[in-house]
C-alpha cells in the first residue's frame, strides 16, 4: 500500500514479476485485501504465483516511522517484517515509508549479531558492463572507521554471491588516492581495510573512479553515498529532458535495480523508491528473489559468527 502510485503500481509490478518466477515461488501482496483482489481482477491476473495477505492499516509516507509502526501493528510494513521474522517469507520489499522500513528492520528482524550497523546499498553501472555496489547510501550519515571497514565486508560478500563477481575489488571513496588523504575517519578506515584479510582492498578511490573497473565495491558513509546516488539519478533525468538516450546512462534510472537492499539484518529486505513504477516494483521483487536464492543473509551470519 506504500508509494506514490500505490496500490496500482505495486499490483501491476507484482504481476510482471510473477511472469519471471518459477512455478513454486510465491509473491505475497500485503495490504487491503478487497482492494488488491479488485485490482488483480481488473488487470486480468489468473495465475497462481500471487497470494494476498490482509493488512487493515496503512503507514503514510509522511508519518513518523517509530510512532507509525507502534501505532499501526496491522500495517503492511509491520506484517511484512513479521512474516520475514517468522520465516514465512524469504524476502520483504516495499516502496512505502523509508524510515518505517529501516526502523522495522532494526527492531523486528534486527541486525545480525556482530554487525555494527546495517547498511543501505545501491548499484553503480560500470562502463565495461555489469554493476558495482556502493554502501552506505543513506542509513548511516556518520560512520566510525570500524563501521566503514565492515561495509567493505558486507559489500564484498554481496558482490560475490548476488552480483556474481569473483574476488570483488573494494575501494574506499576519498578525496585522493594517496594513503594519507582524507578525514581522520577515512584515514583510520583505510588502515583497517588494508589489514583486513576478508576483503580484496585496492586502496582509496576518487569520484572519477565511480563508473570504471577500479573497484567493484565502493565504501563510504551514508552522507557521501546519498549525494553520489542522487547526483547519478539527476544525470539520467537531465539526459531524458534533453532527449538524449544512451544504453549506459539508461542504467542510472532507478527502475533498473528497483530498490536498495538493507544489508546486515536477519533476512532479506529491499527499499523501493517512493515514486516506484510497475517496472521498478517488478525489478525490486526479482532482486529480492535473487538475494534469497543466493542465501545472502545466512552468508553474512556465517561470516560474523566466524
Amino acid at each position: 500500500m506504500g508509494g506514490d502510485f500505490a496500490p496500482e503500481a505495486a499490483v501491476k509490478g507484482a504481476i510482471l514479476a510473477a511472469q519471471e518466477l518459477q512455478n513454486e515461488e510465491q509473491i505475497l501482496l500485503i495490504g487491503k485485501e478487497d482492494v488488491i483482489h479488485s485490482l488483480l481482477k481488473e488487470y486480468g491476473y489468473t495465475g497462481k504465483n500471487i497470494s494476498v495477505v490482509n493488512a487493515s492499516q496503512v503507514i503514510e509516507m509522511g508519518e513518523h516511522p517509530t510512532k507509525a509502526l507502534t501505532q499501526k501493528p496491522d500495517s503492511s510494513i509491520a506484517i511484512g517484517y513479521g512474516l520475514l521474522k517468522a520465516q514465512k517469507a524469504v524476502a520483504f520489499c516495499s516502496a512505502g515509508n523509508t524510515g518505517a522500513m529501516l526502523v522495522g528492520a532494526m527492531f523486528s528482524v534486527k541486525a545480525i549479531e556482530g554487525v555494527l550497523r546495517p547498511s543501505i546499498a545501491s548499484f553503480v553501472p560500470k562502463l565495461r558492463g555489469g554493476f558495482g555496489v556502493i554502501l552506505d547510501v543513506g542509513a548511516n550519515a556518520d560512520c566510525k572507521p570500524e563501521v566503514l571497514e565492515q561495509f567493505g565486508e558486507l559489500g564484498s560478500i554481496y558482490a560475490k554471491y548476488v552480483l556474481d563477481i569473483q574476488n570483488p575489488k573494494v575501494g574506499l571513496m576519498n578525496l585522493g588516492e594517496e594513503e594519507g588523504k582524507g578525514t581522520v575517519n577515512t584515514q583510520a578506515a583505510h588502515q583497517r581495510l588494508k589489514a583486513n584479510e576478508i576483503v580484496n582492498f585496492i586502496g582509496n578511490i576518487e569520484g572519477r573512479d565511480l563508473f570504471n573497473d577500479k573497484a567493484d565495491v565502493i565504501v563510504c558513509d551514508g552522507y557521501t553515498g546519498n549525494i553520489i546516488l542522487k547526483m547519478a539519478e539527476s544525470l539520467y533525468d537531465i539526459l531524458s529532458e534533453k532527449g538524449i538516450q544512451d544504453s549506459f546512462f539508461d542504467k542510472f534510472n532507478y527502475e533498473a535495480a528497483g530498490g536498495s537492499p538493507i544489508l546486515g539484518i536477519n533476512g532479506n529486505a529491499v527499499i523501493g523508491h517512493g515514486v516506484s513504477s510497475p517496472r521498478a516494483i517488478c525489478n525490486m521483487v526479482l532482486q529480492a528473489q535473487k538475494m534469497a536464492a543466493s542465501n545472502i543473509s545466512e552468508r553474512f551470519k556465517k561470516n560474523y559468527s566466524a
